[in-house]
This record gives C-alpha cells, sequence and structure tokens, in this order.
C-alpha cells in the first residue's frame, strides 16, 4: 500500500505511563506515524486490557503492520492471547526497552522502514548506552 507506515502500539499496566511514552514517540516523529497507548484496564485501574490492545491494533494499522512493545510480564501474555486469534505476520510482538524502544521504532517508522526493520530498531535499542 502506498504511504502506509508501520503503527506501533504501546502496552503498559499504566495508561499515564503508555500515553507519555506515544507522546514522547509522536513528537519524535513529527506525528507521521500512529502510536496508540493500550495501557491500564478497562476501569482505569493498573494492568492490562485485551480490549484495549485489539483496539490499538486496529487504530495503529494504516497498511504496513503494527510493532507491539510491551511494558512487563503479564502485558506480553495479555498481547500474546490477543495476537492467537489474529492471522501472522501482519502484527509482531517485539522484546525491547518500552520507552528507547518505542522512540528507535518510531524513527525508524518514521523514515519509512518495513516491518521488519522497525521491528529490529526497537529490539536493537536495548543496547543504546546512555553514559
Amino acid at each position: 500500500m502506498s504511504g502506509a507506515v508501520v503503527g506501533i502500539v504501546l502496552v503498559s499496566h499504566s495508561a499515564e505511563l503508555a500515553a507519555g511514552a506515544a507522546d514522547l514517540a509522536a513528537q519524535v516523529s513529527g506525528g507521521t506515524v500512529r502510536i496508540v497507548a493500550a495501557g491500564g484496564t478497562d476501569d482505569g485501574a493498573l494492568g492490562t486490557s485485551a480490549a484495549k490492545v485489539e483496539l490499538g491494533l486496529s487504530e495503529a494499522d494504516s497498511g504496513a503492520g503494527v510493532v507491539v512493545l510491551p511494558d512487563l510480564g503479564s502485558a506480553v501474555l495479555t498481547v500474546r492471547a490477543v495476537l492467537t486469534d489474529r492471522p501472522g505476520g501482519r502484527v509482531v510482538l517485539v522484546d525491547a526497552p518500552f520507552v528507547e524502544g518505542a522512540v528507535a521504532a518510531t524513527v525508524t517508522a518514521a523514515a519509512g522502514g518495513d516491518l521488519q526493520a522497525v521491528a529490529v530498531a526497537a529490539a536493537e535499542a536495548r543496547h543504546a548506552r546512555k553514559l
């Protein structure tokens, strides 16, 4: 699909953490990448929501696929449960640092990277030194 950009879904136990990371990443991309925060439970508590992940996948997908970055343990389990019901290939769950991975994925997606390149960029953010 022409003009399609890889989307990103950030799955966190905290709605505020997911929204903050999404806001940071969106500012880096200049708003060219669909970044969806899927944080917290449906009733606003700490935890994860399969419904929010499903909605996030739909909202983030512009036709080039979606990279999903979870924050902690059960977020991974929630995403995996959602992905069991979806056809393969268009959504990639990535083991990456949450904030650094979101920024790296967003920069790569904004530059026109394909699904694999965006996933690799997020995962490789684990090796970015801060000091």
